[in-house]
């Protein structure tokens, strides 16, 4: 149990560093992309303002005597970017190309990028490492392509660079959690084993006054006969030794170790042998109970503990069944897995919480009687064997009409 505790202590940190540092990372990179491509359709826009947006209009000068770009916050940046024009008529063919302020395209390339434009419905985008914006003049589109193949670099570098750190920094923190996890979860461990230590010895002690009560109360029967009193007197002594016992099973269970002795044995077998009891109780009850198991189901698994697990579940259904009420029993593998199913009718009046059903001490009903029996440990039990197996259990009991428990390993 103290090792599930820890990890489940790692991996909530970890989900929850997890979430910050991504949602870190995701918004400086989202931000920084945002910033880019608008200064990009700054850029852009500039172009398509200036004198050259129409071909023939198109004069570039010499850096010294005048430019575009002139008029500009930064005086440079018109010398370092690098562009071309496509006109494209109404028939979507390329009437003029401009490739004055590029070296890396060709007038074939700039047409087939003209068409991938053309071919998109919204009017600025990239495509490549070109950012576009289309323009409508004298009957015309005119696409304008910038280079943006630095700035896109800059964004994929910082999103490389984000992940980089992203894993570096989550193998530091879980190296980190690991290690302040033993001690987070020290005094969690300190009190469950003085509850381990004291439900041992407080066992151990009352062990020796129920034995004694018990042989006493045998030699008062048998010298005075039964009466209401001594039928009382046995029964609780029995309820009080049942549980003792089921408290200490319960607390070996919580051990890291619980069921060290683990065999593969036939389940099917194993189910027959503990149902034969409870079918004769079932009976004696005036309830009707059906079995159904299938053969050859093998597992792995502590032979003892899983029986007990079977006992507890069964038990429950024919201490809390209705009055004639029908039990169903059954043991099947599904999907490589073994599965143990054990229905009965019942009479809630409001349908118990089944996420506290395998609580120890919870009682379906509030007012928690002991007029069937029961010690509320019985299901905490069979929880703790099918979790040791590495299985799961749960119970369904929609309308407090019936209820079933199924498991599976």
């Amino acid at each position: 149990m103290l090792k599930k505790l820890r990890w489940r202590f790692i991996l909530a940190a970890m989900l929850a560093f997890f979430a910050v540092i991504t949602l870190i990372a995701v918004l400086v990179n989202v931000f920084t992309y945002a910033a880019i491509t608008t200064r990009v359709d700054n850029s852009i826009q500039s172009i398509a303002n200036s004198d050259f947006r129409s071909p023939r209009d198109f004069k570039p000068e010499p850096r010294g005597e005048g430019n575009p770009f002139e008029g500009r916050q930064d005086m440079e940046a018109g010398y370092m970017m690098r562009f071309f024009i496509v006109r494209v008529d109404d028939t979507g063919d390329a009437a003029y190309i401009s490739m004055d302020f590029i070296a890396s395209v060709d007038e074939d390339s700039a047409a087939e990028y003209a068409e991938k434009a053309l071919s998109k419905k919204s009017d600025k985008g990239y495509i490549g490492n070109y950012r576009y914006l289309k323009t409508e003049s004298d009957d015309a589109t005119v696409i304008i392509f910038l280079n943006a193949s630095r700035e896109l670099q800059i964004a994929k570098s910082l999103l490389d660079l984000s992940i980089i750190i992203s894993v570096l920094s989550l193998t530091l923190v879980f190296i980190l959690v690991v290690i302040i996890s033993k001690k987070a979860i020290k005094p969690i461990e300190n009190n469950i084993k003085q509850q381990k230590q004291f439900i041992t010895d407080a066992s151990h002690e009352l062990k020796t006054p129920l034995t004694s009560i018990s042989t006493s109360l045998d030699v008062i029967t048998a010298e005075h006969g039964d009466d209401e009193w001594t039928d009382n007197i046995k029964k609780q002594t029995g309820r009080m030794t049942k549980l003792v016992s089921e408290l200490v099973t319960l607390s070996r269970l919580d051990e890291d170790l619980p069921l060290p002795n683990k065999e593969r044995f036939s389940l099917s077998n194993a189910a027959w042998e503990t149902v034969d009891i409870y079918q004769s109780q079932a009976k004696g009850r005036g309830k009707k109970m059906t079995v159904d198991i299938s053969e050859n189901v093998d597992v792995f698994g502590d032979k003892a503990g899983i029986q007990q697990m079977m006992s507890v579940l069964l038990d429950n259904a024919v201490r809390y069944s209705d009055k004639g009420g029908e039990i169903r029993f059954s043991v099947y593998s599904k999907k490589n897995k073994a599965r143990i199913e054990v229905y009965n009718t019942c009479n809630y009046e409001t349908p118990p919480d089944v996420d506290l059903l395998f609580d120890r001490f919870y009682r379906p009903d509030s007012s928690r009687n002991t007029e069937t029996g029961g010690t509320g440990v019985g299901l905490a039990i069979a929880k703790a064997v099918a979790e040791a197996h590495g299985g799961s259990i749960k119970a369904i009991c929609p309308d407090g009409k019936s209820m079933t428990i199924k498991v599976s390993f």
